[in-house]
């Protein structure tokens, strides 16, 4: 009895199967009649516009790295432009250094050659002071001793003897 009342109720279930089948095909005719289009549309639209959106995302990475390749050659070559500035201003201050030191040593020249001039001087004045002092000297001394064994006779005639050449010439 079990096996005849799976055999009626499924037989009826096959109408009504059928019958939900055919309601299925005909909803689905009619929306495909009447919403296809559009349907197909709006996905072939969405899948246009998905193809859009990844061709322009692709060109925007695109884009995004030729600019991280101009920032990374800008970058490279501020580097460059750095390495160069520091080896120029490196030469600079070199050649100030070597300026600087060029112009002491000169001044220390002329110093030192004004100073063996300056002391050459003063040894030619002090010469020259020591020779008139000893001159002074001698004469004093001289005149002491022509005092000493001059005598007056000998002196009046030495002054005639003189006055005569002057008076002459």
């Amino acid at each position: 009895m079990a096996f005849a009342s799976e055999d009626a109720s499924s037989g009826s279930k096959l109408p009504d199967l059928l019958y939900r089948v055919i309601t299925f095909a005909i909803v689905a005719f009619l929306v495909y009649k009447f919403a296809g289009k559009r349907i197909v549309a709006l996905f072939t639209g969405r899948s246009r516009q998905i193809e859009v959106e990844l061709a322009d995302l692709d060109e925007r990475r695109t884009e995004a790295q030729d600019r991280l390749r101009e920032v990374e050659e800008s970058i490279a070559d501020l580097e460059a432009e750095r390495s160069r500035i520091l080896a120029e201003a490196t030469a600079q201050g070199e050649a100030r250094r070597r300026a600087i030191i060029d112009k002491a040593e000169a001044q220390a020249l002329q110093i030192k050659a004004q100073a063996e001039i300056a002391a050459a001087q003063e040894a030619k004045q002090a010469i020259d002071a020591i020779r008139a002092e000893l001159a002074e000297k001698i004469t004093s001394a001289a005149e002491e001793l022509v005092k000493k064994q001059l005598k007056k006779k000998d002196h009046e005639e030495l002054v005639n003897e003189y006055l005569k050449k002057v008076v002459l010439n």
